[in-house]
């Protein structure tokens, strides 16, 4: 056989090996990362069907074994007599939605001066303030406490929204790096058509930096409405309780009935669901641009 037609023959088999091996590999891939997301989701749907069970259906079958009949007790009690769970919803629905518009305000206006404006020190000032993620939120716990309780803002909102109104060293770091990154001919041409910094803030670097402020949006959210530290000190009150409050006393009070606090775990969990489901380009996206894991 002529040498030449050996290679053509040689060179179809050995592409045939490679998309083989291609398409191995990518099945793998996508195996193990099923394995991965089903690992996780084992938690979330447990803790969905313990809710739809009675006590005598948790005590007699296995925890994964599906609830029969439905029941929807749980909620049911859940939201009336006196645990009255729409109180804690409320109030963290509130506190969520003060805090994410406040940080992202405050950190926007913030990263916009650290990046675009010229003032004595600046440079300094902005890395002292990103140094201070270095310290350990409990370590700010007991003096935040004290000037609160002095101002009389114990159990009280104020008292849960107050300390983290004003933005966020890491969202100040993430937009300052962005807002960095735009094209100055941009900022030029809109300061040489009258647009002052406002302006230019409003209409030119936010709608350039979208994925960035859904990240974070997404960031405060799910940070403020798992937050439980800070609200069980500041406000331990039934009238103020939030979510996380609520439901750690609900278990403490009813360590027995894991079906009643099963069914305000998924209550908790619901909303950062829907948001999700909702949000989930805009997360890929924003993963893909600020390479967050």
């Amino acid at each position: 056989m002529n040498p030449v037609e050996i290679g053509l023959d040689a060179a179809p088999s050995s592409s045939a090996r490679r998309r083989r091996q291609r398409w191995l590999s990518i099945a793998m891939t996508y195996l193990l990362l099923g394995a991965g997301a089903l690992f996780m989701l084992v938690p979330f749907v447990f803790s969905v069907m313990t809710s739809l069970k009675t006590p005598e259906q948790f005590a007699t079958t296995t925890p994964l074994t599906p609830p029969a009949p439905l029941t929807l007790e749980n909620y049911t009690a859940l939201f009336s007599g006196s645990h009255n769970f729409i109180v804690p919803l409320a109030v963290t629905a509130q506190m969520v939605l003060v805090l994410t518009l406040g940080q992202l305000t405050c950190s926007v206006l913030a990263a916009y001066a650290f990046a675009r404006l010229n003032f004595p020190g600046r440079e300094p000032l902005f890395w002292t303030f990103v140094a201070t993620q270095m310290i350990p939120p409990i370590v700010t716990m007991i003096p935040l406490y004290s000037m609160l309780s002095e101002m009389g803002l114990r159990n009280t909102f104020a008292g849960l929204v107050v300390p983290f109104l004003l933005g966020s060293p890491y969202a100040i770091f993430l937009l300052r790096q962005s807002f960095q990154r735009m094209p100055q001919d941009v900022l030029d041409a809109a300061k040489l058509d009258g647009a002052g910094h406002l302006r230019t803030l409003l209409f030119i670097v936010l709608p350039m930096n979208k994925p960035i402020l859904a990240t974070l949006l997404l960031i405060t959210v799910v940070s403020q409405w798992n937050s439980f530290l800070w609200p069980s000190i500041i406000a331990p009150s039934q009238e103020w309780s939030v979510l996380t409050v609520a439901t750690q006393a609900l278990q403490s009070q009813y360590a027995g009935n894991w079906t009643l606090v099963m069914a305000a775990t998924t209550v908790a969990l619901a909303p950062l669901v829907i948001l999700f489901v909702v949000f989930h380009k805009q997360i890929v996206a924003s993963l893909g641009i600020t390479g967050l894991k």
